[in-house]
């Protein structure tokens, strides 16, 4: 995921195919989900891309903030390949062969993704209307967020000090602190359990380790989007250790998808 950073969409001539970085993430998730999915319950399974889809979701939006400057051609293909990690995303769990999913998945991921979406849009339409696109498409985002877009738009910072004025004061609602607030992590029992029930599944079945656990697909997802970005991510990294330790996986590759 970080080589969606080291693009170089200020300088994109043309918007082609999706990004060599949408491939590596169709590689790595077609190479290994089939395996997943035939070594986990359906259960489990649904547990798994709970997990991969809040973790991936916000970081994407998150990595385009990290990006340098983003012309209009670079935030066309952007928008490109968003829509194909999307795709990519909602056919997890045909790849894992499963024959049923929870219904929350594909609404989750849809919407996490079309943030992104929504961003890129932003980061497309003219300066004299980006303020008023950027309060319709995003209305819960921040004043220092749209300063970046600004930045990514390439303004300079004399050319942004009457946008900043005019957004803040049009816009009395926005008056959040940063692009990532810090989030307070509430107690996560309930995903503790899991693990423990993933530790001693050869002695313990999976029906019984995931019912006290888990409610239902749903309820993992909404777990997922309470524990917040940076935590979603942190847990999902320590469920890959779960996993790819049971198949003597020092280094899965999963692993990819997070670390440079």
């Amino acid at each position: 995921m970080v080589a969606m950073t080291r693009v170089p969409w200020a300088s994109l001539e043309c918007v082609g195919d999706q990004s060599e970085y949408v491939n590596g993430i169709n590689s790595i998730l077609a190479g290994s989900l089939p395996m997943l999915g035939s070594l986990l319950s359906s259960t489990y399974f649904q547990f798994f891309i709970d997990k991969l889809a809040a973790s991936l979701g916000p970081r994407f939006y998150l990595n385009i903030f990290k990006c340098k400057h983003i012309s209009e051609t670079g935030a066309q293909q952007m928008l490109l390949d968003t829509q194909a990690v999307k795709t990519i995303l909602l056919d997890i769990p045909t790849l894992g062969k499963q024959t049923t999913v929870s219904s929350g998945y594909s609404k989750f991921v849809i919407r996490e993704m079309s943030k992104a979406e929504a961003l890129l849009k932003v980061i497309l339409s003219p300066i004299d209307s980006v303020a008023n696109t950027y309060r319709a498409l995003l209305p819960e985002g921040t004043p220092l967020e749209f300063q970046r877009i600004l930045e990514l738009k390439g303004l300079r910072k004399a050319d942004q000090q009457s946008i900043l004025e005019d957004f803040n004061k049009n816009s009395p609602g926005i008056n959040h602190p940063s692009i990532a607030p810090s989030v307070v992590v509430p107690s996560a029992p309930a995903l503790l359990n899991v693990q423990q029930g993933m530790l001693s599944a050869t002695t313990v079945s999976a029906g019984t380790a995931v019912a006290g656990a888990i409610a239902s697909g749903e309820d993992v997802l909404t777990r997922a989007a309470a524990l917040g970005r940076g935590a979603a991510t942190t847990g999902f990294k320590r469920f890959l250790a779960l996993t790819e330790a049971a198949k003597d996986r020092k280094d899965g590759p999963f692993r990819k998808l997070f670390n440079p």
